[in-house]
C-alpha cells in the first residue's frame, strides 16, 4: 500500500475530489496548509504601488492510502485535475505503508482502506 500525498491549490480541491470520486478513490483527508516552493512565495503590488512580499502561500494537502496498483492511476487523476500549468500547481509525494487497521471493526491492510 502506498500513501499518496499531494499539495495543490485550493481552488482546484473540489475538481481534484470529484475526479478521485468519479473513480471509486471516496476515502481521503484533507488539511488547509501553507507552504512554498522553488519561487519563495509571489510579489504583490499594494496600495500606493508598494511591493508586498507574500512567501507562504495557501495549500490544500489531500491525503490518500491506496493499493499498489491503484497508485499511477490516483496520482495521474490528481496531476490532471489540479494541473494549471502555472507555477505553484503543487506536487504529489508516494510514502510507503506498512500496515492499516480499522478502529471500528479491527480489520487490517487491505480491507481497512
Amino acid at each position: 500500500m502506498k500513501k499518496v500525498e499531494a499539495i495543490i491549490r485550493p481552488e482546484r480541491f473540489e475538481q481534484v475530489k470529484h475526479a478521485l470520486g468519479d473513480a471509486g478513490f471516496v476515502g481521503l483527508n484533507v488539511v488547509n496548509v501553507t507552504g512554498r516552493g522553488v519561487q519563495r512565495g509571489v510579489v504583490h503590488q499594494g496600495r500606493g504601488g508598494q511591493s508586498v512580499q507574500v512567501d507562504m502561500l495557501p495549500k490544500v494537502k489531500v491525503e490518500l492510502v491506496v493499493d499498489d496498483n491503484d497508485t499511477d492511476q490516483v496520482c495521474e487523476i490528481i496531476v490532471n485535475t489540479a494541473r494549471t500549468g502555472n507555477i505553484g500547481d503543487g506536487k504529489i509525494f508516494i510514502l510507503p505503508v506498512e500496515r492499516v487497521i480499522r478502529v471500528r471493526t479491527g480489520e487490517l491492510d487491505k480491507a481497512a482502506i
